[in-house]
């Protein structure tokens, strides 16, 4: 029924939701896309000592639950200052070994020979990253930004653990509080998540 939206909008804030979430969302998905293909690019292009062996253990982290990072994390974040915050919400998250292994395969398929006509240009390595292998590489950047938008969207233990006050709550916080406050009204429960899937329903 139609009145339930209405119900649902009285009881929860869904601008402040929403604008909470998109914020930490883009964010995330702008570091993200900076660091992970710089890295990406460092991995494939770049010779130093220990790369291989570095990737190797950067993969073999991959192995490793989530959750075991949970409270270093946290006192990092309180170390720092950054309890209760949106910038404490994304920090932690910026580096993803997913994003670095799927960047590396994509510029591995990048040809030498447009690489090396920049540097003989005169373009600098990252002249070279900007504007020759990024621009080949959007098809992947494309799909590291929807992997990212999609995983931070649907966040709930990280937030539920970083933030305290109730302006700071992200999408998914807010419907599990009013799924707790509303346990037995699954209309309304089941409204809410409605609304809160529009944005994923859009991208897709």
């Amino acid at each position: 029924q139609w009145v339930n939206f209405s119900i649902v909008s009285d009881k929860l804030n869904f601008p402040q939701l929403y604008l909470n979430t998109i914020l930490v969302t883009i964010m995330m998905i702008v570091g993200q896309i900076l660091i992970v293909t710089i890295c990406a690019y460092a991995f494939d292009r770049l010779n130093f000592p220990g790369k291989n062996v570095l990737f190797m253990g950067m993969l073999a982290l991959m192995m490793v639950p989530g959750q075991i990072f949970i409270i270093p994390r946290f006192k990092l974040m309180v170390n720092l200052g950054l309890t209760n915050t949106l910038v404490g919400l994304v920090l932690p998250g910026l580096f993803n070994i997913f994003g670095v292994f799927l960047m590396r395969q994509f510029f591995t398929g990048v040809p030498d020979e447009l690489l090396d006509a920049g540097r003989i240009d005169g373009l600098s390595e990252f002249g070279v990253y900007t504007r020759i292998a990024l621009p080949l590489v959007t098809p992947a950047l494309s799909a590291l930004g929807i992997f990212t938008f999609l995983g931070n969207w649907n966040s709930f233990l990280w937030p539920v653990i970083a933030l305290d006050s109730k302006e700071k709550y992200t999408i998914t916080l807010g419907l599990a509080q009013f799924s707790a406050e509303n346990a037995s009204q699954w209309e309304l429960i089941m409204t809410g998540a409605s609304v809160a899937t529009i944005p994923i329903i859009i991208i897709f």
